[in-house]
């Protein structure tokens, strides 16, 4: 059941009281005194933005929280996007992954920077 706020329409006082879905949204107090309703934004957790360009800033921003694997992909992907709008398109941080990756595996891509498809002598597919 939702609480609802309601101030008193002469006095400094305020009420919070809960009203289910169908109940009309009105206080009238013993006196007969009709309340008005006040509207207030949700009360939400919000996080902090995390900066882009800091792993300590993200590894403590998402130590707590409760998502999935997946939702952890997502967040850093986003703050990949945002590295990448900052410095004209490339995010530097992916690109040493990259070049790191290939240099650990004697020149061999990574499989996303690797041509996708089917190359042999009878075929050529390119994805």
């Amino acid at each position: 059941m939702p609480l609802y706020l309601f101030k008193h329409p002469k006095a400094d006082s305020f009420v919070e009281i809960f009203f289910g879905m169908e109940d009309t949204k009105e206080y009238i107090d013993s006196d007969g005194v009709k309340w008005i309703r006040q509207y207030t934004s949700p009360q939400l957790k919000t996080e902090a933005s995390i900066d882009p360009w800091s792993n300590n800033d993200f590894i403590n921003k998402t130590q707590d929280s409760h998502g999935s694997i997946g939702d952890l992909m997502d967040r850093s992907k986003e703050l990949s996007e945002r590295r990448a709008q900052e410095n004209g398109g490339i995010d530097p941080v992916k690109e040493k992954y990259y070049k790191d990756y290939s240099k650990s595996r004697n020149g061999a891509l990574h499989p996303d920077k690797a041509k996708k498809g089917i190359n042999n002598k009878d075929i050529q597919i390119d994805l």
